[in-house]
């Protein structure tokens, strides 16, 4: 018999990339779909754009006149702005509208989280098996919430590219950088990252994955390297961005004035939202096969300690949805597995219509996230009027600066818009 005829060029392709191709593919989706920002992303959209738009020129920098709260690290946005310089810069070259520019930066951070999400599902298929993985990237692609924060510049979701980091390596066996990874994420992106840090170090230690001097070790070293000069530079002061915010939130309890929610809140509404039919097989998972559960717990217990918060939001613990959605992935495996027998193919006809809703349910959460973006589009709206008047002037309130303006929306002349507080910008 003759052998099988080699794959062609996009065979392999598809072989090799087809789930990330799915995955960005909706990623991008929601980018081009819903391009504008919010208020919680505001400060490194801002930083990312003062970077690529005035460079080396920091007076003119948006977060000297508008700091913010709590100042946050511009190490994010350097990468990010960086990575994404010759796409704008061949934009400026061509007089493309600023607002693609902004896409095209989102997309670049898109491109950074799921190459991370890429790694750490190769290391799932290599633990766990090709159907696994396929429910992984399914289970991802039917949530609404991961992708569509993954293009998003939120310090959450740069820290969620060292945690997704984090977890491959915790998945290879490589312990120690899987801590150096979290360090990353705590000590420069998110200070919460330490909670998530010090339950999946402790599980480590426990094990017996190294010791507590390598731990130690490797701790003081990593902290040395994060702790750069970068912004004591921009901020024009000596800092540690990340932990102004920790003494913020956490001692002073100041994030409770932006609101409230009971302590399961995270249990019985973020999760159950996000996770939709990977929420009730995540648990299943856990319970079909043990050898997650030394992986999950530490995350859950993350979980659980960040549920002391009063202020609660969705985007402080995304970083667990990845590892749950394994736990769950293995629970639709098993049901796959089994779908023939006496029993099981019931439950296999149930999480299809599981995952049908869970898809419909995305659907109409994008649909709605599409149109929560009022000051975006009314932005737009007013660029694209009667542009006869040789110069026009128009104020921007602070809800609407909250809901979809930025720096990357501004246009041409003749217009000349006016921040709430005096700001101007062209």
């Amino acid at each position: 018999m003759a052998p099988p005829p080699p794959p062609t060029p996009a065979a392999r392709i598809l072989r090799d990339y087809g789930w990330d191709l799915l995955l960005g593919s909706i990623a991008a989706f929601y980018a081009v779909m819903v391009p504008y920002t919010k208020v919680e992303e505001s400060f490194n959209v801002q930083a990312i754009h003062d970077i690529l738009y005035h460079n080396h020129h920091i007076d003119k920098y948006d977060h000297l006149e508008f700091p913010g709260v709590v100042p946050r690290t511009f190490i994010g946005a350097l990468v990010i702005s960086l990575l994404s310089s010759p796409a704008i810069l061949m934009m400026r070259i061509f007089h493309v509208p600023k607002v693609y520019s902004l896409l095209a930066v989102r997309l670049m951070l898109g491109c950074v989280t799921l190459t991370t999400l890429r790694l750490f599902r190769v290391e799932i298929k290599r633990k766990y098996g090709r159907h696994v993985e396929a429910f992984f990237v399914i289970l991802t692609a039917i949530q609404f919430h991961v992708l569509f924060y993954s293009t998003r510049p939120l310090p959450n979701i740069l820290a969620l590219a060292f945690v997704n980091l984090a977890y491959s390596f915790w998945f290879k066996g490589n312990f120690l950088c899987t801590l150096q990874a979290l360090i990353v994420a705590a000590v420069v992106f998110r200070c919460d990252m330490v909670l998530l840090l010090g339950t999946i170090g402790i599980a480590l230690l426990l094990s017996r994955s190294f010791s507590l001097l390598e731990a130690v070790k490797c701790c003081i070293s990593t902290v040395l390297v994060c702790i750069v000069l970068v912004d004591s530079i921009m901020w024009q002061r000596i800092l540690w961005p990340e932990f102004e915010v920790f003494w913020f939130n956490s001692v002073l309890n100041r994030s409770s004035e932006w609101g409230t929610h009971s302590i399961h809140w995270y249990f019985t509404s973020a999760l159950p939202r996000s996770m939709l039919v990977a929420y009730p097989l995540c648990l299943v998972g856990a319970l079909l096969d043990r050898r997650i559960v030394p992986y999950v717990l530490p995350v859950a217990l993350f979980v659980v300690l960040y549920s002391k918060l009063p202020h609660k939001e969705l985007r402080f613990i995304i970083a667990s949805i990845p590892m749950f959605n394994v736990s769950a992935s293995l629970a639709a495996g098993r049901i796959y597995n089994n779908r023939k027998k006496s029993g099981w193919n019931f439950l296999y006809v149930l999480m299809l219509g599981a995952f049908l809703v869970s898809l419909g349910y995305s659907a109409v959460t994008f649909m709605a996230s599409y149109s929560n973006y009022p000051g975006g589009h009314a932005l737009k709206a007013l660029h694209e009027a009667d542009s006869s008047v040789k110069e026009k002037t128009v104020h921007i309130d602070a809800f609407t600066a909250m809901s979809g303006v930025s720096r990357f929306c501004e246009n041409e002349n003749p217009w000349r818009k006016i921040l709430e507080g005096g700001r101007h910008f062209h």
